[in-house]
């Protein structure tokens, strides 16, 4: 069994041209059927595969769907067409830290999104000291997570995810978390993973990550598969389509 499958995936959103700002507002464009908005496609037929244990890249310019694709991954979004299939426990590392609460402990917070990735009250416990000693914030696990800075927030989110025991990681950009020696242990950690056949997707602007983590990779370009296979296919392929200004 693959670890995801992603078959003819199609992802829209609505695009409002005007802005509504008031329920008035929204209840005459209802009653009058007046919602003025385009269509934006962000992905279109996007078919493709990952084996357990791969590390797999998904590259492209902003906005071409590599995120959104992600998402649905992660079941955060769902396709409008196509379905997206994940064969184990999945981390994230999207918008770490989605459902924190700020006016509660750090302690509290760990318990809270250990949950949300699907870990048990005693999974959570056990690598309760793991967390904070890797994230380097145990002396400030009862302090409320409102005073902490953008830094320590986004440590413990991604510490937390870590230890969440997952089979597949998703990874987006998020390699640039915390300083420099935080960031190596972090590569150091996914490398570790990677060496316990564990599966990584990795978005990423970084060719250079990308063609040292990933055999095969998938460029994606206006929501559409411009090419998948090899990395330094793929690799090139992008840098050609950069240097060509196609879009």
């Amino acid at each position: 069994m693959r670890a995801i499958v992603g078959v003819s995936v199609s992802k829209r959103f609505k695009i409002p041209h005007e802005k509504k700002t008031t329920l008035f507002q929204n209840l005459v464009g209802l009653v009058k059927r007046q919602f003025n908005y385009e269509e934006f496609w962000a992905l279109k037929d996007v078919s493709f595969e990952v084996e357990r244990g791969e590390t797999f890249g998904i590259i492209g310019r902003n906005a071409s769907g590599k995120t959104t694709l992600l998402k649905m991954v992660a079941k955060v979004l769902y396709p409008d067409s196509g379905r997206v299939e994940a064969n184990g426990r999945v981390a994230p590392f999207l918008e770490l830290g989605v459902g924190f609460q700020p006016e509660l402990s750090a302690e509290e917070n760990v318990y809270i999104y250990s949950s949300i990735l699907g870990m048990s009250r005693r999974e959570t416990r056990k690598k309760y000291d793991e967390i904070f000693d890797f994230a380097e914030l145990k002396r400030f696990e009862n302090m409320k997570l409102k005073n902490f800075s953008s830094g320590m927030y986004l440590r413990l989110a991604f510490s937390t995810a870590l230890y969440a025991n997952p089979d597949i990681m998703l990874i987006d950009e998020v390699l640039a978390v915390g300083d420099e020696a935080f960031q190596r242990k972090c590569l150091a950690r996914i490398t570790e993973f990677q060496g316990q056949r564990g599966t990584i997707v990795l978005v990423s602007h970084n060719m250079e990550a990308v063609k040292q983590m990933c055999k095969r990779s998938m460029f994606l370009d206006n929501g559409t598969i411009a090419s998948i296979g090899e990395s330094d296919k793929v690799r090139g392929a992008y840098l050609a389509a950069l240097e060509g200004g196609t879009r």
